[in-house]
């Protein structure tokens, strides 16, 4: 059935929670609201006030007391509402969450997940419209998923609260609207698996987030040029499946990553690093990076939309990519 990114990520709440009643939720305004976006609206309502719980306005809080909660043997799913406000509980989520099961001995378990949503979105500031993985990239023992369609979404969120490792789970916002089939019954995507979301022979686009639309988006328009371009989705970031990317690699010769985070010290860095250190052979020519401007998001909705890539920045990434064979 046809169903948004965000009911996706709703009945992939639900579904768990019926299933285990371990898991819980918590966070600012999740419980009578039902979460800024609706997501977890009439929860409450079913699972009660012991599962569905608001938080005062405190990250740090938030994530220390669904540390404790996961460490005592729950399994509860933490919202921070806005990407961006991870950054107030970064020692918890850097130090902590992170750390602890390699610390503790193998008999400790960190089931956590906390839920972000992330990514521009029509004029919200530089504050409220960061894409925040590259950072959690750096934090060994953090899994880190992003899916783009709503199927991804619910099997892959079914698959983090299942998890005893704990998972940044991030949800770009301009995706909570898009539909896509979903089907019925109970279902989970193994972490660590990427997409082929289009198959194709000249270049292999690698996208993240939003970037897979847009570079879904850019692969119709080069068709029209009898351009083939192959784009990949990692869904989960860490740990990232390389096997599919570097399969694509070998029939394509040229990669263009495209991520809305910044270009500098962004994921496409690190992949680029990764792709020339272990498949340089392979390579037809250097390795294209779309990405952010390196500046904070604007609040003006036209500059937004000029620093965050579009499907035009990802085509022209990949006519330079052909036109610059070594």
């Amino acid at each position: 059935m046809q169903t948004t990114y965000l009911q996706a990520v709703g009945a992939a709440l639900q579904e768990e929670m019926r299933r285990d009643d371990k898991v819980l939720i918590f966070g600012e305004d999740v419980a009578e609201f039902g979460n800024i976006f609706g997501v977890t609206r009439g929860m409450l309502e079913e699972f009660g006030p012991q599962r569905v719980r608001n938080t005062s306005i405190s990250e740090t809080a938030i994530i220390g007391t669904a540390l404790g909660a996961a460490v005592t043997g729950l399994r509860p799913v933490a919202e921070l509402m806005y990407a961006d406000f991870t950054m107030v509980a970064f020692s918890e989520i850097f130090h902590c969450v992170a750390k602890w099961r390699f610390m503790h001995g193998e008999a400790y378990k960190v089931p956590l997940v906390i839920r972000c949503a992330m990514g521009s979105s029509f004029g919200a500031g530089a504050e409220h419209s960061n894409c925040v993985e590259s950072l959690f990239m750096h934090a060994p023992g953090l899994t880190i998923i992003s899916p783009t369609t709503p199927y991804d979404a619910k099997g892959l969120l079914k698959s983090a609260i299942r998890s005893d490792n704990p998972v940044l789970f991030c949800e770009h916002k301009q995706l909570y609207q898009t539909k896509g089939e979903v089907p019925d019954g109970d279902y989970t995507i193994p972490i660590g698996v990427a997409d082929v979301k289009r198959p194709g022979t000249d270049v292999t686009v690698v996208a993240v987030g939003l970037m897979v639309r847009r570079a879904l988006e850019a692969a119709e328009l080069l068709q029209k040029e009898g351009i083939s371009v192959e784009v990949i989705d990692p869904r989960t970031l860490v740990p990232f499946d390389k096997e599919t990317v570097f399969q694509s690699l070998r029939k394509t010769h040229h990669v263009v990553v495209a991520e809305e985070s910044n270009k500098t010290a962004g994921i496409g860095a690190e992949l680029a690093a990764m792709i020339q250190e272990e498949m340089y052979d392979e390579l037809d020519g250097p390795i294209g990076r779309v990405a952010a401007l390196d500046i904070p998001i604007p609040y003006n909705i036209a500059l937004e939309k000029y620093v965050i890539p579009d499907a035009g920045r990802i085509a022209e990434a990949v006519r330079a990519q052909l036109a610059r064979n070594c």
